[in-house]
């Protein structure tokens, strides 16, 4: 599967050098891999310790770039103002989120895109947990300078997603 759309459509907002970008619960890292193809410091995080290894392997990605991390299990690994921008596709973990804007540095970008409640028509994930309420993306983001919202259904494959993309402010 190829990287997300966002990112092509987005990574003139990305910086070659300073803070690396964080792709959150990377899994095989395609999103991430794309944008360290492109040149820009990228750091992989996940709990697939297996994936990173892979990622290390296959992809010649130094082990300072990935990070083991079980955040469901509530550690905190995500440092203030550590990183240019956060991606995050396909994974929500709600008590996660104000470590995830907290990560970020004043006008750091988050882009984010995971499923909604309206994807239980399509299979799984169709867990409460696991799935975005009505507009709820929007709302957790809804203080930040917002640059690309949609919510709704795509398709090939069929799924019902929300997707932001919004800058933090400088000063909260």
């Amino acid at each position: 599967m190829p990287h997300s759309p966002l990112l092509t459509e987005f990574k003139t907002l990305f910086k070659a050098q300073g803070k690396p970008i964080l792709d959150l619960a990377c899994g095989s890292g395609r999103n991430g891999l794309y944008l360290h193809e492109q040149g820009f410091p990228v750091h992989f995080s996940d709990k697939n310790s297996e994936a990173l290894l892979t990622l290390q392997a296959e992809h010649s990605i130094s082990t300072e770039q990935c990070f083991y991390a079980d955040f469901e299990l509530g550690e905190k690994v995500l440092k203030a103002e550590s990183y240019q921008a956060i991606i995050v596709f396909r994974y929500l973990h709600r008590p996660l989120m104000e470590e995830i804007k907290a990560a970020l540095v004043p006008g750091g970008l988050i882009i984010y895109e995971t499923f909604t409640t309206e994807n239980r028509q399509f299979g799984r994930p169709n867990r409460d947990a696991f799935l975005l309420q009505p507009n709820e993306l929007n709302t957790i983001f809804s203080n930040w300078s917002c640059l690309h919202y949609f919510e709704g259904i795509k398709h090939n494959p069929d799924r019902a997603i929300a997707q932001i993309v919004c800058q933090k402010p400088f000063i909260e």
